[in-house]
């Protein structure tokens, strides 16, 4: 090790007056964040300095910065290579400044009878260095409990809390987990920082969905499955095409829907209900496009699986599990799609789904999910012609959308005030004032072809 006060890096920093570890923390920050917009990746611009490295630096007890650290580096001091910024000067002149380039300093070193003992120890210091960095692991196993734990609360709970507060809890927990990949960790914790940080992107991905930012949604799934790709992880594979599957489903595109949904279906998850969860996104998207073999016999599938499941352990769980009422939903959207043939169906199966989904302990219960399933039951008694039990579905709806809202019930709200309007009881009381607790709530433009 060698006295930085002479490098390069500490001139700089007095030519530029950063010699302050907050002024030169603000202007790194501000580089990182400059570099991730021209070059990327986005999450270089969370790259922040510690005051104990800035010392290390100015000291210049290091000559080797971690990766993204040499890439801020270089650009905000406009150097191709950091190597320079540390390494110790052949000399200075009586005023301070070096009289050689770092050029002339390796040219003079090639004279130098020492150069040779001189290599070898800069070598096996080089050498010391990295394994005391690659042994000294930025993740633990503390780190990992208490990640994965935050993740089981999420998800958990992810289902009856608004949506917005939780976004920022999850990205401010998905940043952590990319500064933890961009560190030094054992191959086993880089594989489950991996499967963290797609989780928590699908989870991101979900809130983005729920709150009508399909295009978001899309480039938080892509990432998300690229993390499945590197922790191998087929579950979250299979889950995240789902959810691919389900944004393009809502955005009326079914055929797209359907081919995610085939796509995830040949990942065979380690355990859970994924490929269940696929089959009746399947079903859902072939009752839109009005192919009702193909739509019944998905159906029919996840029914066969749903029978044969051995292990409902969804890792980590919540929602990121898909359980039979859920199931009983979809079913009753797909039945739906499918015209009046099927209304009994769909009746049954979304009484069912709404039974089930209400026995869950408050603070456990989808709210989200609970409501699409009662505008389902409310379709299909309105179109039976019992106006009554719609309305009190309709009612019950509203009231949990003025505390957790998602931009998929807005839209099954706003088709059901369409369909209201058109209906053969649209001018009893019963429908007057029903249509006015709908519009009090109507905030969505129309809808577009994904209805159910």
């Amino acid at each position: 090790m060698h006295s930085g006060s002479h490098s390069l890096f500490s001139r700089l920093l007095a030519e530029r007056g950063w010699r302050d570890f907050e002024v030169f923390a603000r202007k790194y920050q501000e580089a990182a964040q400059e570099l991730a917009g021209l070059e990327g990746p986005s999450s270089l611009a969370t790259s922040t300095v510690s005051e104990w490295q800035f010392t290390r630096w100015v000291r210049g007890e290091t000559r080797r910065p971690q990766r993204d650290a040499r890439r801020v580096l270089a650009y905000l001091f406009r150097l191709p290579s950091v190597d320079a910024l540390f390494a110790e000067p052949l000399a200075s002149s009586g005023d301070g400044r070096d009289t050689a380039t770092q050029d002339d300093h390796d040219e003079v070193r090639v004279e130098d009878p020492g150069r040779d003992e001189d290599m070898v120890s800069d070598a096996a210091s080089e050498s010391a260095e990295w394994a005391l960095r690659t042994e000294g692991s930025n993740v633990g196993p503390h780190t990992m409990e208490q990640l994965e734990a935050d993740i089981r609360r999420i998800v958990t709970t992810y289902p009856n809390r608004p949506v917005e507060p939780v976004f920022h809890e999850v990205r401010a927990l998905r940043n952590r987990t990319f500064e933890l990949l961009e560190g030094r960790q054992p191959p086993n914790y880089t594989t489950d920082l991996y499967v963290a940080a797609g989780v928590l992107c699908g989870i991101l991905a979900n809130a983005s969905f729920d709150l009508g930012r399909y295009d978001a949604a899309e480039t938080q799934a892509r990432t998300a499955f690229m993390c499945a790709e590197l922790a191998g992880h087929n579950g979250l594979r299979a889950w995240i095409r789902g959810l691919q599957a389900l944004v393009a489903y809502w955005d009326g595109r079914p055929s797209a829907a359907v081919q995610l949904a085939e796509a995830g279906a040949r990942f065979t998850p380690e355990r859970g209900t994924a490929h269940i969860r696929l089959s009746s996104i399947k079903a859902r998207a072939y009752g839109q496009l009005n192919q009702p073999t193909q739509a019944l016999a998905a159906l029919s599938d996840a029914e066969t699986m749903r029978d044969h499941l051995r292990d409902e352990d969804d890792v980590p769980g919540g929602m990121m599990a898909f359980p039979a009422e859920k199931q009983y939903f979809y079913a009753s959207s797909t039945y739906l799609w499918l015209g009046p043939a099927h209304l009994g169906a769909a009746e049954a199966a979304a009484s069912d789904a709404v039974t089930m989904f209400e026995s869950a302990p408050p603070p456990q219960r989808r709210t989200g999910e609970l409501s699409l399933a009662r505008m389902d039951l409310a379709l299909a008694r309105l179109d039976r012609g019992e106006l009554e039990g719609a309305a009190h579905q309709v009612h019950a709806v509203l009231e949990t959308n003025r505390r957790r809202a998602t931009e998929s019930v807005r839209r099954r709200l706003h088709h059901f005030t369409r369909t209201l309007s058109h209906h053969p009881s649209a001018s009893s009381p019963t429908a007057i004032g029903l249509r006015e607790a709908l519009r009090a709530q109507a905030t969505t433009p129309a809808l577009p072809p994904g209805r159910y």
